[in-house]
Order: C-alpha cells, then sequence, then structure tokens
C-alpha cells in the first residue's frame, strides 16, 4: 500500500545531506530504526523507489528522512536534492529489522547513521540513552551528519572516525579490529551495525574474533 504525501520542510544538514519533513498518512506507524520505500511523485521517477530510513518518532505528526544525495550519476538522490517544499513522495510500508534490543555499541558508517538517529532520539525521550555508545566513520569531518546532536547527548560516548582527514576531536582510521580492541571493554553487549556491506562485514567479523556473540549483532540482513 502506497500513499502520497506532501514534503513540509527542507533543510541541508552537510554539503550533501538533507533533511526531509513530510506528511504522515493517517494511521500510519514504525519501529525506530525501521525504514520504508520512497519515489518521488513524478513523470519517470514513480516506480524508482529506493529505501529511506525514518529520523522522525512515530508518534510525531510528520514523516522525517536523512538523505544523502549521490551526484556522481543521475540517480534518485540527485533529483530529489532538487526537490522543494509542496513536491510530493509517495511512500510504502514500513519494514526493517535494527531494533534496539537494549545498551550496546552504535557502529555507524556514513549515511547508515540514519536508523540510529530515531533510535536514539526515541531513546533519550525515555531517559535511556546514557551507557549507549556511537562510533561513527565518515571520510571528512565535513561528512558528519549531526555531529553537535551526538556530541551534546553522548559526549564522551561519541567517537568520530575519519579516514582521510586528520583533525582535532576524531580519531583518525577505521573501526577496524585493532580500534575495537582498544575501544570495548565488554564483547558481551549489543553491537548495532549500519554502513556500506563491506564494512559491516568487515566490522562483524573482527567482532566475532573478539568474542561478541553474532546473535547480538544487529544489522539490516
Amino acid at each position: 500500500m502506497s500513499d502520497v504525501v506532501k514534503i513540509l520542510e527542507i533543510e541541508s544538514l552537510t554539503h550533501d545531506v538533507k533533511r526531509y519533513k513530510a506528511e504522515k498518512p493517517k494511521g500510519y506507524s514504525f519501529t525506530p530504526g525501521q525504514a520504508c520505500e520512497v519515489a518521488i511523485n513524478q513523470d519517470g521517477y514513480r516506480e524508482e523507489k529506493r529505501p529511506f530510513t525514518f529520523t522522525s518518532l512515530p508518534d510525531e505528526d510528520h514523516l522525517e528522512f536523512v538523505i544523502k544525495s549521490y551526484h556522481d550519476h543521475d540517480g534518485v538522490t540527485k533529483k530529489i536534492d532538487s526537490l522543494q517544499v509542496g513536491d510530493e513522495l509517495i511512500v510504502d510500508e514500513s519494514w526493517g529489522a535494527i531494533q534496539y534490543k537494549g545498551k550496546g555499541t552504535f557502529i555507524a558508517g556514513g549515511a547508515g547513521i540514519t536508523p540510529f538517529i530515531a533510535i536514539f532520539r526515541d531513546i533519550l525521550e525515555k531517559g535511556k540513552l546514557k551507557g549507549n555508545r556511537l562510533f561513527f566513520a565518515n571520510k571528512t569531518s565535513n561528512d558528519v551528519i549531526l555531529e553537535d546532536w551526538f556530541r551534546e547527548n553522548l559526549g564522551e560516548d561519541f567517537i568520530s572516525l575519519l579516514d582521510q582527514e586528520e583533525k582535532s576531536g576524531h580519531e583518525y582510521g577505521r573501526v577496524d579490529k585493532a580500534f575495537l580492541e582498544k575501544n570495548v571493554s565488554d564483547f558481551s553487549q549489543e553491537f548495532y551495525l549500519s554502513g556500506p556491506q563491506p564494512m559491516i562485514d568487515a566490522v562483524s567479523k573482527s567482532l566475532e574474533e573478539l568474542g561478541a556473540n553474532p546473535e547480538a549483532i544487529v544489522f539490516e540482513k
């Protein structure tokens, strides 16, 4: 089942990421961390569906998506970047396996942060954010989505890693086995992974080698 919704608000977050607020269909429901297929309600794009994660909370009166645009090819995200308030999106039903199961360490790469935005907002509202950690890997400091929000709410439990820029306040490198060994003291906790598939594969393998329970590693299968 699909619904057509109007875009209500657009805000730039980084050089290639924007936050889109849209109408919420009556009775629409989802769980923080879930996504839905989205298409643009314009000729040539209605069948071009792409999965985007909700960054709004289920009880809010609108839907919100944080979307990175890729300008190196004429794709859907490049077209979304040119949309204006009042343009329409087509949203399908919600789906997705990334859901909060209890305190743990969240590991995100680039735009893979989006499912964690809603989860962190939700557990912050419920007073359960403390004790959760976030390792957020990006190329440069300009790519770090909502950096101020994460620093403010997670404090020392937020570690930003950059692999193409050395900058104060950020660690240099990747979330590899050595980094995990240095920064995680307890591998029996929950781990939440979201990012490019090669990163998820490599981090999952490192976590298991360090003693994490494969059942406690949550990612979109």
